[in-house]
């Protein structure tokens, strides 16, 4: 399931040419745990998106293209599940390890 959710931000919110895998898997887990924070703070689903966005997150403004995606993933788990998960450092270890093979999927995409 987070590799679903993993595919979906890495297609919503593309590296830039400048940012290292590292980076934007870091940003990319930081979306992930706001979405979280969000959940286990019962923030309405319909919200979430504002909610963070107004909270001036410290990532690149592409990355909240992911917000909705990952946003129906969290909120289709438990909360008792969430509250002893860290869904942001699982989903930037999910992204580095799977780096190559989404890279591979979005040059594939954009050359359709």
């Amino acid at each position: 399931m987070i590799r679903i959710a993993l595919a979906a931000a890495l297609l919503a919110a593309p590296a830039y040419a400048s940012e290292t895998k590292e980076q934007s898997c870091k940003y990319q887990g930081q979306v992930m745990a706001a979405v979280q924070q969000a959940r286990l703070d019962r923030v309405k689903q319909e919200e979430v998106e504002q909610t963070i966005l107004d909270s001036e997150p410290e990532w690149p403004a592409a990355y909240s293209k992911a917000i909705p995606q990952l946003t129906s993933h969290v909120y289709a788990m438990k909360r008792r599940d969430l509250k002893s998960t860290d869904l942001g450092a699982l989903f930037e270890q999910q992204c580095l390890q799977n780096w190559d093979q989404i890279q591979a999927m979005q040059k594939q995409l954009k050359s359709n």
